[in-house]
């Protein structure tokens, strides 16, 4: 699988990622990652904790990719093609404020996408979706319709979530991502989790 580190990209086979993933008690993937910034916020405060970011553009992970965690990693992939190394190991998955293919794959409950979730998971995974209007707004969809359709999806998928909740500007304003912050500086702040 191919990961990063700054501009520099660097193929890790199943031994490389087994030796990276010894000692540590959860692994948490975070799918649509952006720039990483919420993986590293995750990897500096639990040092317990291995926390894998995936996105697709390579471009927007160099800065926080060259900051050198023990307990991190970036991979340049799809989310619904997400490496066969990964299969079975991650214990969280943390999907923040997705848009493009990854939310349509969300709102459409593609098979390929739901499939990759279950083979990456341990048997006691659990899962935590955030999206905001704007984005779902782009894919013709009201925040509220489009929360329940994804939520109905992950249900279908075999998924035991929760019900969506309104996140506030406050909460937003807080959570440690790029993408939250600007969300909560914006024109439209509404956000729910799942």
């Amino acid at each position: 699988m191919e990961t990063i580190r700054g501009k520099a990209s660097l193929d890790l086979d199943l031994n490389g990622l087994t030796d990276r993933l010894t000692n540590y008690n959860r692994i948490i993937l975070d799918l649509g990652t952006g720039d990483g910034r919420y993986v590293h916020y995750l990897a500096e405060r639990n040092p317990s904790h291995f926390i894998i970011g995936v996105d697709s553009c390579r471009e927007n992970l160099r800065e926080h990719s060259r900051i050198k965690l023990p307990n991190a990693l970036f991979i340049i992939a799809s989310a619904q093609d997400l490496p066969d190394e990964l299969n079975g190991l991650v214990s969280h998955i943390t999907i923040n404020f997705p848009w493009g293919s990854l939310l349509e794959s969300m709102l459409t409950g593609d098979s390929m996408l739901m499939h990759r979730l279950e083979l990456i998971s341990c048997s006691a995974a659990s899962i935590d979706v955030r999206l905001n209007s704007g984005a779902l707004a782009e894919q013709g969809w009201s925040l509220e319709a489009g929360a329940r359709q994804i939520y109905d999806n992950l249900i279908r998928a075999g998924w035991r979530v929760k019900t969506p909740v309104m996140m506030s500007t406050q909460a937003l304003r807080d959570f440690p991502s790029t993408w939250a912050k600007r969300l909560a500086f914006g024109r439209d702040p509404r956000a729910v989790s799942i």
